[in-house]
């Protein structure tokens, strides 16, 4: 365990030694914030609600998804592996102590840590002086919420580094970055929240996994769950978490007899 430690402080200092992206990284998050305010602000047009949401909510709800999704890139994991299978590196990783999927969790988990810490925090202190944002529902939805972040790295996580191994058997990953890229921006939550969605699509959106990457998180917050509900989609999130977990050791095992056999 020391030496994935060891991992997760590393990603954090590699992040650390450039310096110089910090204030690019504040930049355009606040771009990407800022515009999916706008965007709402362009939606609402002066109504003060709109089925029960205030402008106020999708506000908050906006901001939300810059704290959740801002901090962990499933790029970053993605290209990881791509590199890694096109330089041989991956194949390195057998004959190492260290399992490669916690190397990765290790290293995103540090890069991740310093991306929040110095740009996501930041960006949403600077869009919350200037539109204002709600405080949680309770002291229980705020300690949940956070719970709920948590939950959402390592869903996250799991589902790009899913999509990272399957370039072992096509050998590419633009097109898995670009399909991963779409799905969750349709079905995380982030661009609309799923109770806008119609029917039965906002009910078939909030069971699959990448609801657990910002919808969940952001309704907890706004109090939109009570505490049953709460933690019975936690628990739910906890079960996907799972099969994830298991789909991607298989995916993994597959992948590292592949490489035995064929020499990367």
């Amino acid at each position: 365990m020391s030496a994935y430690t060891a991992f997760v402080r590393s990603g954090f200092l590699t992040s650390l030694a450039y310096r110089s992206e910090v204030w690019a990284n504040i930049f355009g998050k606040l771009v990407q914030v800022f515009a999916r305010v706008a965007i709402w602000l362009a939606v609402y047009a002066g109504v003060t609600a709109v089925d029960g949401i205030s402008i106020g909510d999708m506000i908050t709800y906006a901001l939300l998804g810059g704290v959740v999704m801002g901090a962990t890139r499933y790029d970053r994991i993605i290209r990881h592996v791509g590199t890694a299978l096109k330089t041989g590196d991956v194949a390195v990783w057998l004959l190492k102590p260290v399992h490669y999927p916690l190397y990765l969790l290790s290293i995103e988990a540090g890069a991740s840590a310093y991306t929040f810490l110095l740009a996501v925090v930041p960006t949403i202190v600077i869009v919350a002086l200037v539109y204002g944002m709600h405080p949680p529902a309770s002291l229980f939805h705020g300690v949940m919420f956070a719970a709920y972040c948590g939950l959402s790295f390592i869903i996250h996580f799991l589902c790009a580094a899913i999509f990272g191994v399957l370039a072992f058997w096509l050998m590419t990953i633009f097109s898995l970055e670009w399909l991963l890229q779409s799905l969750i921006s349709l079905l995380s939550g982030l661009l609309i929240p799923f109770w806008f969605f119609p029917e039965p699509f906002g009910s078939i959106a909030s069971h699959q996994p990448l609801a657990w990457l910002v919808y969940y998180p952001s309704a907890v917050w706004l109090g939109r769950l009570d505490i049953g509900q709460t933690l019975l989609y936690f628990g739910f999130g906890i079960a996907w978490a799972g099969l994830l977990t298991l789909a991607l050791t298989l995916l993994w095992r597959r992948a590292a007899s592949r490489i035995t056999v064929h020499g990367g």
